[in-house]
């Protein structure tokens, strides 16, 4: 299968990239540093800051699957996401390419956007703790990085591709166990972590899986 992965040097752009070289795909990376990308893998540069059209077309033409962990590197970028998947979506519809997947969070599904002004107050999966404490918390420091996934997805739903959309709650560097639950359209009671490879193997696993079309997938251990 050919795959061209967004943010490859990313942390779970990384995983995505281990994973499917190991799995015998054919992986494009997309950084905006080629030198950063094992030999051996064919890179493409492109900044999603400063889109170049014809570049992330090159990148996406022929692909089976577009797999992004696209995301801001500070809060100077917050926005990137947004703007960078739907440069990457009008590359993707551009070159025929159907297949996308991107990293979004779960705090998501309760963040308001403009196609979602009323989401729900509440998560139903969340815990009193995390409902009453942690999560006003996050949500206060990570206001904008929210704002802009949820603009992605608003975005994802108005594109007409074949788009999945991956909630992971606090990542954290641990080695994959390949053992986490998923649910479409809400998150996963009780899923405060995952590892960054267990959600780079839940993507690689979707790309075939017409059931996450078009959805939003909740993903925790």
């Amino acid at each position: 299968m050919r795959i061209t992965v967004f943010a490859a040097t990313g942390g779970i752009g990384r995983c995505v990239v281990d994973q499917a070289v190991a799995a015998g795909h054919e992986v494009t990376a997309v950084v905006r540093d080629p030198s950063k990308v094992a030999p051996g893998i064919r890179a493409v540069r492109a900044d999603l800051s400063d889109v170049d059209t014809v570049q992330l077309e090159k990148a996406v033409d022929g692909a089976d699957a577009v797999l992004s962990g696209l995301g801001p590197r500070n809060a100077r970028v917050a926005g990137i996401a947004s703007a960078g998947t739907q440069a990457i979506a009008e590359a993707m519809k551009a070159t025929g390419t159907r297949r996308l997947l991107v990293v979004s969070a779960a705090p998501v599904s309760t963040t308001p956007s403009p196609d979602r002004p009323n989401p729900p107050r509440h998560d139903p999966a969340e815990g009193i703790i995390m409902r009453t404490v942690l999560t006003p918390i996050v949500r206060k420091v990570l206001e904008a990085h929210y704002r802009d996934l949820a603009i992605m997805e608003d975005m994802l739903r108005a594109s007409g591709l074949d788009w999945t959309s991956v909630r992971p709650p606090r990542l954290t560097d641990k080695p994959m166990t390949g053992h986490y639950r998923t649910a479409i359209e809400q998150n996963i009671h009780r899923g405060a972590l995952i590892p960054r490879a267990d959600v780079a193997h839940f993507m690689l696993a979707a790309i075939t899986d017409p059931r996450t079309y078009g959805h939003a997938i909740g993903i925790a251990t």
